[in-house]
């Protein structure tokens, strides 16, 4: 009887001691995978706030733009991520980091660019239209009445579409794209749970630890009045 309880104890204690062990002798590859993938991030989300943010407010203005726009981001989330992915090598971009970047910043737009959009426009035209008689320009406006009022949901589609990509992100391994996605591509082919492991924990970490940085920055650009 105390066997029958000890040994379920001894197997978990086995694969923990087996982690640990892996992660020491694997210390220096799961750094280079982990700066790896903190770039497969860092690069298309970037990329992706540089034009979602213009393009949403853009399409505030006119409707063709916002057609068009989310339209457009809305049919790149519909194609499965591993697909979108092996699709930049036939169309001329290879293996690497380059299809991977490509195909995750089109992943990454859309949580931003929609949250961009729905922001602006909840604006009350009231607010709007006061500033205006204010003397302020449409430039003004922008800056100092709607982005702010809209910061909090554009930090919410910010937040959304980093920690998504974060997970996407592993299958950049499957075009040799590195990051933390070789050891989960290697532990499948192998059969090998301490190696699936190896991935996918630093890679749920990094997800946590980066929506929890975001939100710190969230409640540090959201203006004083709308923390209520």
């Amino acid at each position: 009887m105390i066997l029958a309880q000890i040994a379920p104890f001894a197997f978990v204690m086995e694969k923990v001691t087996g982690f640990i062990h892996l992660v020491i002798n694997q210390r220096e590859a799961l750094q280079v995978a982990l700066q790896q993938h903190m770039m497969l991030v860092a690069v298309p989300v970037g990329a992706a706030i540089v034009v979602a943010i213009p393009l949403g407010i853009w399409a505030t203005r006119h409707k063709y733009v916002q057609v068009l726009a989310i339209g457009f981001a809305n049919i790149m989330q519909t194609v499965p991520s591993l697909a979108l992915i092996a699709l930049m090598i036939p169309i001329g971009l290879g293996i690497g980091r380059r299809p991977a970047y490509v195909a995750l910043f089109l992943y990454a737009i859309l949580p931003i660019l929609r949250n961009t959009y729905a922001g602006i426009s909840g604006v009350d035209e009231s607010l709007k239209r006061a500033a205006r008689g204010m003397g302020m320009t449409d430039l003004q406006v922008l800056r100092k009445v709607e982005l702010p009022l809209a910061m909090p949901i554009i930090m919410a589609g910010l937040r959304t579409s980093t920690v998504m990509i974060i997970g996407t992100a592993v299958l950049a391994a499957y075009v040799a794209g590195g990051g933390l996605g070789t050891f989960i591509m290697t532990g499948l082919g192998l059969i090998r749970d301490d190696l699936i492991l190896l991935g996918a924990i630093p890679s749920a970490g990094l997800a946590l630890v980066a929506d929890f940085v975001l939100g710190r920055l969230e409640n540090w650009v959201t203006p004083t009045g709308l923390k209520v």
